[in-house]
């Protein structure tokens, strides 16, 4: 999988259906005060994850998040710019959980071939490093498969041990941590090595993709958005993307197929009728993805129920197995949004992606790929990012200018982002205790 940073220009957003969502920015503008204390009295009450990526796609008339990411994986594509905030953020996130804290595990991803994964380590490792702690990676893999010596771009080296544990503490040779970072989204299980330990364990293990579903966090981000809109007289469904969930589904038994095909019949109805509200022109379509898992995979464009049931073998084994061979038995069906952000001559299809950590937006970036169209799924075999796109900080909107003006557009990008963190808080808070 390519993931290689590259250097363009912001962005163009290529639609002139900007009406709705330019008075959504501007409405964000206006009511800026009560939206950052809105915020403000949630984060008193709701813990946050560690750290969050939220992607979003822009279609002109609707502004959406479309996944929510507790493990991201991207932070080499962060804007360099913003490594200070980076750093203050990681501080206070570490120090809410544990004020003394000196030494940090790292727990990276089982794959150790994706070259462009370890640079997010390398930058993940000096980040935390520039905040003030002692950084070691220690691999989950056995022994005589872990790779003791990753050399990054730049030359530095990322050193690798396999985790060992005593007692209720796991570490490295040598170093004992304070607290163990996940950066593996434990798709296939919590693993027993990291179960009932004395240290905290962030994100929590009960919010891997062994137990998390995307159908979930939408519908605590749905009861969000609609209290926001109320707060802010606007239609939820301008920042929200209608989904449902399908249960128990077997793509390569077949077996499932009418559900889903209703559910996609539901969803394109439903959107059909806000865009004849609004007065969009544009053919509803919908996303169907596995409820669990990420790195792009049992992903399908889908604009009519039958396409669901005349699924060829090629579709249904793709969509029948996720990150490491896992099968796929749930898929929420949701929304599709439609991305009009272009970059560079080639008019390469672009999405923003917001990072946060603790409840901090740190900065962003665009996924772009010159492969698939405005009514695709980006993360795919082939994309790129614009590491430099972020060029004003998403929480410092200039109210001299105009509504879609860079640092506004972003700040917009920043306010639906946060929202998804919210839900995301109040994933955590549910979450069980015994296996956070």
């Amino acid at each position: 999988m390519s993931c290689e940073p590259i250097h363009q220009p912001v962005p163009h957003l290529t639609t002139a259906l900007t009406g709705p969502l330019l008075a959504l920015e501007e409405r964000f503008l206006e009511r800026e005060t009560r939206i950052e204390q809105w915020f403000h009295e949630r984060w008193l009450t709701t813990p946050v994850p560690f750290y969050t990526s939220v992607d979003l796609r822009n279609a002109g008339f609707k502004l959406a998040p479309v996944d929510t990411n507790l493990f991201p994986a991207g932070f080499n594509n962060l804007n360099p710019a913003f490594h200070p905030l980076c750093v203050q953020a990681l501080q206070a996130a570490v120090e809410r959980l544990c004020p003394r804290a000196a030494r940090v595990l790292l727990i990276p991803e089982n794959h150790t071939r994706n070259t462009f994964y370890w640079e997010n380590i390398g930058a993940l490792v000096m980040l935390l490093e520039r905040a003030g702690y002692e950084v070691r990676v220690g691999s989950l893999l056995a022994d005589n498969t872990v790779p003791p010596r990753v050399t990054l771009a730049n030359g530095r080296a990322i050193h690798v041990a396999p985790v060992t544990r005593h007692g209720d503490r796991v570490g490295v040779p040598d170093f004992n941590p304070c607290l163990v970072l996940l950066n593996n989204d434990l798709s296939s299980g919590p693993p027993a090595i990291l179960q009932g330990l004395a240290q905290p364990v962030m994100p929590p293990l009960s919010l891997g993709w062994w137990n998390r579903l995307k159908s979930d966090h939408f519908t605590q981000y749905r009861e969000l958005a609609i209290e926001f809109g109320a707060l802010n007289d606007i239609d939820p469904w301008l920042i929200d993307p209608i989904f449902r969930r399908c249960g128990r589904i077997d793509f390569q038994k077949r077996e499932g197929e009418d559900c889903l095909a209703h559910n996609v019949e539901e969803v394109l109805r439903l959107v059909g009728e806000k865009y004849q509200d609004y007065g969009i022109t544009q053919e509803p379509f919908v996303i169907v993805k596995a409820d669990a898992g990420t790195y792009g995979m049992g992903i399908m464009t889908v604009r009519h129920a039958d396409e669901v049931r005349q699924l060829n073998r090629r579709q249904r084994n793709k969509m029948a197995v996720i990150k490491e061979g896992q099968t796929v038995q749930e898929v929420m069906v949701q929304e599709g949004v439609y991305t009009f952000e272009t970059i560079g001559p080639e008019q390469a299809v672009a999405e923003p992606v917001v990072y946060m950590v603790d409840r901090f937006v740190v900065g962003g970036f665009y996924r772009l790929h010159e492969a698939r169209g405005i009514d695709e799924n980006l993360n795919a075999p082939g994309m790129q990012f614009q590491s430099l796109a972020f060029a004003e900080c998403c929480t410092n909107p200039d109210g001299t200018l105009a509504p879609d003006s860079g640092p506004n557009r972003f700040y917009a990008y920043g306010v639906v982002a946060r929202l998804a963190l919210l839900a995301a808080a109040r994933e955590l808070q549910e979450a069980p205790g015994d296996t956070k």
